[in-house]
């Protein structure tokens, strides 16, 4: 029998449960997936008094494919910028839900008196698809005695029909630094690559399929004047005015990344960030010894620096075709480069074009005097400055969001309702994109990377950006991520993509579109969308059934 102080409730995945406040949300216990798309609900539980080492279980025909992690609550003394817009949780520091810790079959939960906490369940199938069906899933309380407690019953239809394959190409900066600093392992020995795995087939499963590859170390996000740890993939021997290139390490990264699955490898930016203006850090072997021999003092377009890139491209262009990388290659210039850096930008981007030839070479910016006057031919607007780029219909256009973009535009920040960052996928369908990108993957540093901190307890890198921008993943005890709320919003924001596109190969792309608005009294862009999750669950729903219309027949 269960415990009359003890209470449940399931809710759908939009809801963020906060344990200072009265849980207003209805319950949700029935939902729709297709047979290999993930799909989570949460359960929300609460006691009257002070209970400790709670263990809960899951009881359903599907139980081998069910994840339940506790929802962990996150300091955040920066939730939101000062321009924020109306359509937000709420700007008092303090704690949030957030982090998807693992449940401690030691500990168990605990329940603090009179404080909704709640507990994440993914049913995932991997790459085992579930069969169609009705599958009843019942999670369990008990205590430390092994009395129950209490239990919340859920019901999961699984429609017959599969996601297709992610068209759309996603980077999320895994920051190779960040992992060494907080796991304390030199950078490249055994226990970072096992790490550097770990992270990168994690952040697969999630839909982020492009990866950064330090061949320098990445210009970004440093303070002018000061250095990241070097990461750099490339090894370099200076003789005279010669080089010589070892891609060893270069190579095991693109096995690693192979072997997790991943589709594209983004090489890192061969001029500093926010104006194209130095060289980035790039260390080499001179005389036996290890120094630095560009950096902040080096000028972009400098005599010395423009011979090293003469020599080094060519080298890794040999690289790429004997790894047959022609096609999955991503080249950059500079990181946000402004209007008034133009002419740096177009200097530096004349360097390597003539060693690039073919290649895409992309970078996030906002102004379109850049794609019009043909000096970036593969723009990433922000989603605030997209509007240009759509009306002149650039192709194979892609998009990002930081901390910026703080109106109206989706984002993920802690302060802002899941549905935020879940409406992503519907505009990136909408509107045909390419890609999506965003520069926070693990960003482990404060601002400009002047020191390490926890990610547990600081949040907004040191008051950098309002909490949410700069981590998607925290970073586990045994060496794997922990997962947030934030990451399994973007997954069901790649999913409703995919499924929208498996509707268009039945319907065509119009009748998807039409599905997607109806009802709406105007249609979606980046920066109107419907502001309440009950839409954005009954579209799901709407979308499973249309499907279903299309498969049934074919069973």
């Amino acid at each position: 029998m269960a415990s009359t102080d003890f209470r449940t409730r399931c809710l759908h995945s939009l809801v963020k449960v906060f344990a200072d406040e009265e849980l207003a949300a209805q319950a949700y216990a029935r939902g729709t997936s297709l047979g290999n798309e993930a799909f989570s609900f949460q359960v929300a539980y609460r006691s009257e008094w002070l209970r400790r080492g709670i263990r809960a279980e899951a009881d359903s025909p599907v139980a081998d494919r069910i994840s339940l992690r506790s929802v962990g609550l996150v300091p955040s003394d920066f939730p939101a910028r000062d321009d924020h817009d109306d359509d937000i949780l709420r700007t008092a520091p303090g704690l949030y839900p957030d982090p998807l810790l693992p449940l401690d079959g030691i500990d168990g939960l605990h329940a603090p008196p009179n404080q909704w906490r709640s507990v994440w369940v993914t049913v995932d199938p991997g790459e085992r698809p579930l069969p169609a069906g009705v599958y009843p899933i019942r999670i369990g309380f008990f205590s430390e005695e092994g009395e129950a407690l209490g239990d919340a019953a859920f019901e999961l239809e699984v429609i017959p029909a599969l996601l297709p394959e992610q068209k759309l190409l996603h980077y999320e900066w895994l920051h190779f630094d960040c992992l060494a600093t907080y796991y304390r392992v030199p950078v490249f020995s055994e226990r970072h690559w096992e790490l550097l795995e770990n992270y990168v087939r994690e952040a697969v499963r999630y839909g982020i399929n492009t990866f950064l590859t330090p061949i320098v170390t990445p210009p970004l996000d440093t303070a002018i004047g000061g250095e990241r740890p070097t990461v750099q993939l490339v090894d370099i021997e200076k003789a005279g005015d010669g080089y010589r290139f070892g891609f060893d390490k270069l190579q095991r990264w693109v096995d690693l990344c192979n072997r997790c699955g991943a589709s594209r490898f983004e090489f890192s930016h061969l001029f500093t960030q926010w104006g194209a203006k130095h060289a980035p850090k790039i260390i080499a072997k001179e005389n036996g010894v290890e120094k630095r021999i560009f950096g902040w003092e080096t000028d972009a377009t400098g005599e010395e620096y423009r011979t090293f890139l003469d020599r080094f491209l060519p080298e890794l262009n040999r690289f790429i075709r004997e790894n047959g990388l022609e096609r999955r290659s991503i080249f950059h210039v500079s990181d946000e480069p402004e209007p008034h850096d133009f002419e740096a930008y177009r200097q530096a981007k004349e360097i390597i074009a003539r060693h690039l030839e073919g290649y895409p070479i992309m970078d996030a910016l906002s102004d379109y005097q850049f794609y019009e006057t043909g000096l970036v031919e593969r723009p990433i607007p922000s989603s605030d400055h997209i509007g240009p780029f759509l009306d002149n219909e650039v192709p194979d256009l892609w998009t990002y969001y930081c901390n910026a973009q703080q109106r109206k535009v989706a984002n993920r920040m802690f302060s802002m309702p899941s549905r935020r960052g879940r409406v992503i996928g519907l505009q990136l369908y909408k509107f045909g994109l390419a890609g999506f990108a965003h520069w926070g993957y693990n960003f482990w540093y404060t601002r400009y990377a002047t020191r390490p901190i926890d990610p547990y307890r600081v949040t907004d890198a040191g008051m950098g950006f309002p909490s949410g921008d700069s981590h998607l993943v925290y970073p586990g005890e045994d060496g794997h991520p922990v997962g947030s709320i934030r990451l399994e919003t973007l997954r069901e924001a790649l999913q409703d993509l995919r499924a929208l596109q498996l509707y268009e190969s039945f319907a065509g792309k119009e009748a998807a579109v039409a599905l997607l608005e109806d009802g709406l009294e105007q249609p979606i862009t980046f920066a109107d969308y419907p502001r309440d999750d009950e839409w954005f669950l009954s579209f799901r729903e709407r979308l499973n059934r249309g499907l279903l219309q299309w498969v049934a027949p074919k069973q």
